[in-house]
């Protein structure tokens, strides 16, 4: 059975930007609806929650008003309507829903809805008097709805508002101003619950974003071990908790205990998931009793897999030190060595003659494991070159290696240690650079007191 044709209301000033020709008295419904049916009709196209939100553009546009209203005589119950700034208000109209779902065009701003209209399957009637409008609100969950009552319904017009609907006239109280000024305060009502929803449902994804990155930060498993432990982390990405850097402590059954820190080149959230996977992988394998050129030869192996980009590479400095604390072993992955300070020793960078590659840039590729020799009492820093790399005043200069090791000589002869030297010298360094880093920043503090 084909579908019925919509029918398109006599209001030229709508289409046209004519005025609406008046209707010779005693005219009959007939030759109104003579009239209807010359009214050009319009493309009907566009459904309701593929197009962006209409709303938005009411501002910018003349307003469409979608009229849904089973009307067999014919008789008009839409006055001529003028928008804020003068201009007519388009109206179309659709005798049941199977037409309006036809007429949701991208243009039309405001559905005005007859209660009286039988939902689809309850031609019979039914228990729910709102099934149409939550019929209505299904098929066009961004457009602004009025609900339409009797002078005696006024109560099931309240109820459609606790529904959806953003407001409800009364039939016999329509009039041109009334309905111009309803649909404009709907239009923009709609448009601000729009808005207010998706402004909470950022907030919601920004909280668990948060949760999920702050879940994904290391925590140290250093169990029954003398050292202690410190680190600091500024992602280099606007209002993130985590970067493309990474970093993990663990201590083995054997008393060793594993120091790891790393950087995946780039900052976004695929380098952040990245670092995440190879810090993982670090655990497990160390866990499981990995370490020097074994874990880093499998940790190339799983960043080859998940990278996103065979470009991708990441740098990479573990130590492991020995249960009674006085050595450790380094290897170093295209990586900053790290800086130890011992007292009554200059601050210095442990060797760095054998740091092999990055890891993902070479297939079969090596990386030694020095030996070093820590003594009783030291404190080991690990870092991303994030801390390095940024500007010294004006001059345009890096800090440097050179510059970061004189810096933290200074701050411990100030007396500063564990968080409050890390805290100190990251802030240090954004200031040195004028203004926050660009790029992401860890750093990992260990210490031994005797």
């Amino acid at each position: 059975m084909p579908a019925p044709v919509p029918r398109q209301r006599a209001i030229p000033a709508a289409e046209g930007g004519q005025a609406p020709a008046a209707a010779p008295n005693g005219g009959s419904a007939q030759d109104s609806s003579e009239a209807r049916a010359a009214a050009p009709s319009e493309n009907a196209t566009g459904r309701a929650g593929t197009a962006p939100d209409r709303a938005e553009t009411a501002a910018h546009t003349n307003l469409t008003l979608l009229l849904i209203e089973d009307d067999p005589g014919g008789s008009p119950i839409v006055p001529e309507l003028l928008d804020q700034s003068g201009k007519p208000i388009r109206v179309r109209t659709a005798r049941n829903l199977t037409e309006a779902e036809r007429l949701l065009t991208d243009d039309v701003h405001c559905i005005l809805l007859d209660l009286a209209l039988p939902a689809p399957g309850r031609a019979g009637g039914g228990d729910d008097e709102l099934a149409v409008l939550k019929h209505v609100l299904e098929l066009a969950p961004r457009h602004a709805v009025l609900a339409l009552t009797g002078a005696d319904d006024t109560e099931r017009g309240a109820e459609a508002v606790r529904v959806g609907a953003q407001d409800y006239l009364v039939r016999d109280e329509l009039d041109g101003r009334l309905l111009s000024r309803a649909i404009r305060y709907a239009v923009e009502r709609k448009r601000s619950d729009s808005a207010e929803r998706r402004l909470a449902e950022g907030r919601v994804r920004a909280q668990e974003n948060r949760r999920l990155e702050r879940g994904l930060l290391p925590t140290p498993l250093l169990d029954g071990s003398p050292l202690r432990f410190a680190a600091r982390y500024r992602p280099g990405r606007s209002r993130a908790l985590l970067g493309g850097d990474f970093y993990d402590v663990v201590r083995t059954p054997d008393g060793t205990v594993h120091a790891m820190i790393g950087d995946v080149c780039g900052h976004g959230p695929d380098e952040a998931a990245l670092g995440v996977e190879l810090r993982i992988a670090w655990r497990a394998l160390t866990l499981a009793g990995l370490c020097g050129d074994q874990l880093l030869g499998t940790l190339q192996q799983v960043l080859e897999h998940e990278r996103p980009d065979d470009e991708i590479f990441a740098t990479l400095c573990t130590v492991d030190i020995a249960p009674d604390g006085r050595r450790a072993g380094l290897c170093l992955a295209g990586h900053p060595s790290p800086l130890l300070a011992r007292p009554g020793h200059p601050v210095r960078l442990l060797p760095y003659d054998n740091n092999g590659p990055a890891l993902g840039l070479l297939p079969g590729a090596r990386w030694p494991r020095m030996q070093v020799e820590l003594g009783a009492e030291w404190s080991l820093m690990l870092y991303t070159d994030g801390l390095i790399e940024g500007r010294v005043g004006d001059t345009g200069e890096r800090l440097g290696q050179d510059g970061m090791v004189e810096m933290i000589r200074r701050q411990l002869s100030e007396g500063l240690r564990g968080e409050k030297l890390l805290r100190t010298a990251v802030n240090e360094v954004r200031d040195l650079n004028g203004g926050e880093l660009t790029d992401d920043v860890a750093v990992l503090l260990l210490d031994r007191a005797v």
